[in-house]
């Protein structure tokens, strides 16, 4: 019986077992820096009073203005069981105003409050501060994201 043609994807000579080691998994990789992120924004940002998903929200509020619920949970990959919460948690701190829009009930639209404008300045260190903490220059954080961008589109595509 004749083996199916290899793929780039398959890896041709590399025996399955190896594949299961821990240190060969990518998903671990990412899920290690992940955490590693996490702490280091949660240092970043606690003079804010944000936790990193709040933060990733007023990125977007910062950068598009008034968005709605659904534009924000899709541009950040959240389904409303989670951003709902998040709204709510930054709405109760002055942040944000939800509103619900005269012509269709079921979309709300969230927007900044004067806070959430003024807290803007505030975090304009935040990026460089993580920057840093990296220990990458900005080129290998540029090819990095591409790559991560490349990945995150395949496994899209994938299921």
């Amino acid at each position: 019986m004749t083996p199916p043609p290899a793929t780039d994807a398959s890896l041709p000579g590399v025996p399955d077992a190896e594949l299961l080691r821990l240190d060969h998994q990518v998903c671990f990789s990412l899920h290690a820096a992940s955490r590693a992120f996490g702490g280091v924004y949660r240092d970043a940002l606690k003079d804010l009073g944000l936790t990193y998903p709040q933060y990733l929200v007023m990125l977007v509020l910062w950068e598009h203005g008034p968005q709605p619920v659904k534009a924000i949970g899709e541009r950040l990959r959240l389904d409303s069981g989670t951003l709902s919460p998040l709204l709510k948690r930054l709405e109760s701190a002055g942040l944000v105003r939800r509103e619900r829009s005269a012509e269709d009930e079921r979309s709300v639209t969230v927007r900044l409050t004067e806070s959430g404008v003024e807290l803007r300045e505030r975090a304009l260190p935040v990026p460089r501060r993580i920057l840093a903490s990296t220990g990458l220059g900005l080129e290998e954080i540029l090819a990095l994201q591409g790559l991560l961008g490349r990945l995150t589109g395949a496994l899209d595509e994938a299921h």
